[in-house]
């Protein structure tokens, strides 16, 4: 079952089910594999609305072994999902939704501090 609270997501791929998640080793695989220079280079490049093939591989397999299963990406690029490359699309995008997106966040069950809290708030 994955926990959506850390970004996890479930995908059939070879009609099978995975679970996915961009962990921060699997974003610093994206950032070197795709050439980007941070996290928002690397956000910039999946924002622009011009995903390559080479992108999704990358993504879905990433997204893989940051879900814990041991595929590298020539095994991943053989590997079909229902829908063809809308299919692949569709599962990249769910993972950097689930990656990126604030909303899933967990608000801060504690107060913020102050900073100099006066004698009668210790």
């Amino acid at each position: 079952m994955v926990n959506k609270l850390r970004g996890e997501i479930a995908a059939s791929l070879d009609g099978k089910p995975w679970t996915l998640c961009l962990t921060l080793g699997a974003l610093a695989e994206l950032e070197e594999q795709l050439e980007a220079d941070d996290l928002s280079s690397l956000a910039a490049k999946f924002t622009s609305g011009k995903l390559s093939a080479k992108h999704l591989l990358a993504i879905i397999g990433a997204g893989l072994r940051g879900g814990g299963h041991n595929v590298n990406d020539s095994e991943v690029a053989e590997m079909r999902v229902e829908g063809g490359i809308t299919g692949y699309a569709r599962i990249a995008a769910e993972l950097l939704k689930a990656t990126f997106n604030t909303e899933q966040q967990p608000a801060n069950p504690l107060p913020p501090q102050e900073a100099n809290p006066s004698p009668g708030n210790r």
